[in-house]
């Protein structure tokens, strides 16, 4: 796939009923799935999906609500979406979720971590509806979890980083110290040293998933030390909008976030769950769905670096592409060693390819990274 087309792809909950979507330009339809053999009396699969943040925010459901629109599109008639905003608590998502099952959805996605445990119990209550978890862990007869290799796409984005940057002084905004977290530092910072081997990264915590005044402080901070470029793995957009008011370059993620920087934004660390989206429900109108635990990366689409600067040079677009190639024909794994802790200990030996246990359990930042990794407790 041409990473240059990829680069141009991309308070109360309410629920909303689309019959269908508008055209979305900015990347590609998902796989045409064969149409299910429906009869008029079954009527469309009823399918929902419960957001953590508002969809209109350019930002974690931004992206997942955009899948939900193709995948509406793409099915046309024979399938009725819903989704529910801006769900902050485990106590409503656990009475939202309970509600969107009551009202006949036959598939549910809880699109958050926190959403795990009280989807679980609802799942209990309904052996009939089938549940999607993002970013969890847990299965039951009926529930099953997905992810996607967010560290792809951002070892991707350290190459960019790195070239773009005067003088290799890259900020990353971060939520949790927890494993998924800390493997997209680490790997920002791998694809980084690739272009600029003397990188230095600096990360200030938010210990928060969606808190736009403390994303904003934090990327104050990081201006502040002198980071010319900054990152986040955080769901707002309020780190794009504060780098693009103090004139600093930003990769946003989640989504391209091209109204809060029109200028400065760089590039993208973005996630595609259209394709995956199609195949599960797909399943579910054949009757073979199945508990099915995804962690899928470029291979599935999931993940890409969109929104290139026009700006980035020629060869580090190429070295960019090809790179993408190959971590969808699975042939490149980010974290292969020899990778050594910001402390000199090896992590992973040369020659070696971190399985997913160790992906799992990450508790370190590699060497380039500033500081030590804080408590999770």
């Amino acid at each position: 796939m041409a990473f240059q087309k990829i680069a141009l792809t991309l308070a109360a909950a309410s629920c909303l009923v689309l019959a269908g979507c508008g055209d979305d330009s900015s990347k590609p339809a998902p796989k045409k799935a064969e149409a299910p053999a429906a009869t008029a009396s079954s009527g469309p699969l009823k399918a929902a999906w419960i957001y953590p943040s508002p969809s209109a925010d350019e930002g974690w459901s931004k992206q997942h609500d955009e899948s939900r629109q193709l995948i509406q599109k793409q099915f046309g008639d024979k399938i009725k979406t819903q989704f529910v905003e801006n769900v902050t608590t485990m106590a409503d998502a656990e009475r939202v979720i309970r509600d969107l099952a009551s009202q006949g959805n036959k598939i549910i996605f809880a699109t958050s971590f926190e959403f795990m445990n009280p989807a679980l119990k609802v799942a209990k209550e309904f052996p009939d509806v089938k549940f999607e978890h993002c970013t969890g862990y847990k299965t039951a007869d009926n529930f099953s979890y997905y992810n996607a290799r967010f560290y792809q796409a951002r070892y991707l984005a350290g190459k960019l980083a790195a070239s773009m940057s005067k003088d290799g002084h890259l900020g990353y905004v971060a939520a949790v110290p927890i494993p998924e977290v800390l493997q997209g530092i680490n790997a920002y910072t791998l694809g980084a040293q690739t272009i600029n081997p003397n990188v230095k990264v600096d990360v200030v915590w938010t210990n928060t998933w969606y808190d736009p005044g403390k994303e904003a402080d934090a990327t104050n901070t990081l201006i502040g030390q002198g980071c010319d470029i900054i990152t986040h793995h955080t769901n707002s957009q309020a780190v794009a909008s504060t780098a693009e008011s103090k004139g600093v370059k930003v990769i946003s993620y989640n989504s391209p976030m091209v109204k809060a920087a029109p200028t400065q934004l760089i590039g993208a660390v973005t996630h595609h769950w259209d394709e995956f989206y199609a195949k599960r429900i797909q399943a579910v109108m054949d009757g073979k769905w199945k508990v099915e635990p995804i962690w899928g990366g470029a291979e599935m689409h999931m993940v890409r670096l969109s929104n290139i600067s026009k700006d980035a040079s020629k060869k580090v677009v190429d070295d960019i592409n090809a790179t993408y190639a190959k971590m969808e024909k699975q042939e490149f794994d980010v974290f292969t060693g020899p990778i050594v802790d910001n402390e000199g200990k090896v992590q992973i030996p040369e020659g070696k390819r971190a399985d997913d246990k160790m992906l799992t359990t990450m508790n370190y930042f590699v060497k380039g990274v500033t500081g030590k990794v804080p408590s999770n407790k």
